[in-house]
């Protein structure tokens, strides 16, 4: 793997362009994620409906944008369970090609009612439409029996590292209940953001539990014949993790953050691809309005992370490089900027793709200032290294 230092290249001219995948609309679209497949072709998939949890009309959609076109499909179905809400989906795209697709499908209209599922496609690159899944099952949870035991270390350490401040220490009492339920510790966890794989090969889905307000993963080092759940990622409102990896093998989780101020992304570190995470903290530089944000190595190594740049509010959307593994921020540009109340942009995805361009999808949320009323739709932007390292 290649490190960038010292002068940076400006060879190519800089350009940003953006347009939504499908008009604003009343309809519910969230939570979006993008891949490109082996063919060129960009896939995005996100969860449409009359709500989120809620509304049990809920289903993932998907869109795609052929190589070398300028326009989208018009969008299709990807999952839907009948009569059930299918929500916050990710896809990633594997070494053997096949493309995944994860999702929950919220069973009693709560989020601590998520029960996560997955498909798998290798037929995906044809036809113009969906994917031709040829596997689709439910990704079972399982903790182990030494959870309740972690999750009491892990919180106790945390809380005695703030002081025992009593906002946390609430949170840690209820963390530990519910830790020793089994159904409680098997039930509820889903996703966010884009799946990593591994240099070994070992495919890790980022996971989160709104119950338990803190984080985990699963992953698999059989294209999915087993899953094992990580150790937990206990931070106070440390949800949504999205990976990258330093130069010396560590894996680097950022989580946004629910939890009480300050509110800045939270930040864990695994040492052991993933099976066990280390201590939760505070980025001492990325604030965070509880928000979803995702992490990602470039192909030179180094780090890009798009989120909300505010602890309030997810009017303002902005993307930044790291030279140095998350330390600083030398570049920083602001994809959107709008007044608080009036738009938001925001559940970011974002993939640098076989050109070295960087494509990423958000949701894209706008207030009629007339009516009041919202419209609602996926945005997609491309811009290059070059628009993101001018001053």
């Amino acid at each position: 793997m290649a490190w960038i230092t010292g002068t940076l290249s400006t060879a190519a001219a800089p350009f940003y362009h953006s347009e939504l995948i499908f008009p604003l609309e009343s309809w519910h679209n969230h939570g979006s994620c993008i891949v490109e497949a082996p063919n060129g072709d960009l896939i995005v998939c996100w969860f449409h409906g009359s709500g989120e949890r809620t509304a049990d009309d809920v289903r993932i959609l998907g869109a795609r944008r052929k190589a070398g076109a300028s326009d989208w499909s018009p969008p299709f179905e990807m999952a839907d369970t009948p009569a059930f809400p299918d929500t916050n989906c990710c896809m990633i795209i594997d070494p053997e090609e096949c493309l995944w697709l994860f999702w929950p499908t919220i069973l009693a209209n709560r989020w601590e009612s998520a029960l996560m599922k997955y498909k798998v496609s290798e037929d995906y690159q044809a036809q113009d439409g969906p994917p031709v899944w040829k596997l689709e099952k439910v990704l079972h949870m399982k903790p182990g029996d030494a959870f309740p035991d972690i999750v009491r270390a892990k919180t106790d350490a945390y809380v005695a590292a703030r002081g025992n401040d009593p906002a946390h220490a609430d949170w840690a009492r209820r963390a530990v209940d519910q830790a020793g339920d089994k159904l409680t510790r098997r039930l509820g966890w889903f996703t966010r953001a884009h799946p990593y794989i591994t240099s070994q090969g070992r495919m890790i889905v980022g996971l989160y539990s709104d119950g338990f307000d803190f984080a985990s993963s699963i992953y698999t080092d059989d294209h999915g014949a087993n899953w094992i759940m990580s150790e937990p990622m206990v931070g106070h409102g440390g949800i949504q993790p999205s990976f990258a990896r330093k130069q010396d093998g560590t894996l680097v989780a950022y989580l946004r953050d629910n939890g009480p101020p300050p509110q800045r992304v939270q930040v864990s570190e695994s040492h052991d691809e993933g099976a066990t995470w280390g201590p939760v903290s505070d980025h001492p530089l990325l604030p965070n309005p509880g928000a979803g944000l995702e992490l990602m190595n470039l192909a030179d190594g180094r780090f890009l992370v798009i989120y909300n740049d505010t602890e309030e509010g997810r009017h303002s959307l902005a993307v930044s490089l790291s030279e140095d593994e998350g330390r600083t921020f030398r570049w920083t540009r602001h994809l959107e900027q709008s007044e608080p109340g009036k738009a938001s942009h925001h559940y970011p995805s974002i993939i640098q793709t076989r050109d070295g361009n960087l494509h990423c999808t958000y949701s894209h949320f706008v207030r009629d200032p007339v009516t009041g009323r919202e419209g609602k739709a996926i945005k997609h932007a491309v811009f290059n290294l070059e628009w993101l390292q001018t001053p």
